[in-house]
Formats: structure tokens, sequence, C-alpha cells
């Protein structure tokens, strides 16, 4: 992820960076290094906004906790500005960067979906357990009409 840090202290970047520490390294560098580093990586997503001072985010985690951290980091500090970022090859705008930060966590995304898989299970192992019963039950009212004939 490509931010501006334009009028932030030093105390506010190393706030920022411990902020994202698990997940995240917050690197400032010379525009034409990242922009010699984002050609030799095939990155394109970058064109165009290496102005002014840049700092990249390399993500080593979980991306959707540190795009929460860049978020809630610039809401409370304006003069950080998030520009753009990559996922997987794949440009990220400054507006889809917002909306990963407002993804939940992998760990709830997880716990949902075994949730999910769950409750799929029960329902399944009660129909399958209905069956027999339900059989049971019509034999047993079958039987119980020929006793009373």
């Amino acid at each position: 992820m490509l931010t501006e840090y334009r009028g932030l202290s030093v105390t506010q970047l190393k706030e920022l960076r411990r902020s994202m520490a698990n997940d995240a390294t917050y690197v400032v560098a010379k525009n034409t290094l990242l922009e010699i580093a984002a050609k030799n990586a095939g990155v394109t997503a970058f064109e165009g906004q290496l102005v002014g001072p840049s700092a990249l985010v390399f993500v080593h985690g979980d991306a959707v906790n540190t795009a929460k951290a860049l978020k809630d980091f610039a809401k409370a500090n304006p003069l950080l500005v998030i520009k753009s970022g990559v996922m997987d090859g794949v440009s990220l705008s400054e507006a889809e960067v917002k909306k990963l930060a407002e993804l939940e966590s992998r760990e709830v995304l997880l716990a949902k979906a075994a949730g999910a898989i769950k409750a799929t299970m029960f329902k399944a192992a009660y129909t399958f357990n209905a069956l027999p019963s339900g059989a049971v039950r019509v034999v047993d009212a079958l039987r119980q009409k020929q006793e009373s004939n």
C-alpha cells in the first residue's frame, strides 16, 4: 500500500509502525528508488503517484488488519494519505484499500465459515436421523392399522 506522510512527525510514524508491526512493515524511501523497485517487480499501480514524501506498507500478515490500522491512523491523523495498493497482483485504489479495512479479520471470517459448516453438518445429520425414524413410524402405523383390522 502506498501512502503519503507529509507533515507527520517521527513520533507519529513510530506510532503507525507499532500499530501494524505484527502484520506489516512501513518503509519510507526515495520516490526514484520506489519507482525502480516497482518497475523491477512488474507493479504498475504506483505510476504517477510517487510524488511527495511517499512510504510503502509491505504486508506480511493479515492485509485486513493492516488496512484497518492505516485507516484508523489516517482518521486520527489526516496528514496521512492512503494513495493506492496492490494485492495479489491486482491494483487497488484508495477507496478499495478503505473497503478492505471494513472487512472482518481473517480469524472472524474463519470462525463464521466454521460455524456455517457446523450448521450444515448438523442439518445433514438431523436429516439422516429423521429418515430411519420416519420409516419406523410409518411401519408402526401400518402394523397398528393391520392389528385393528
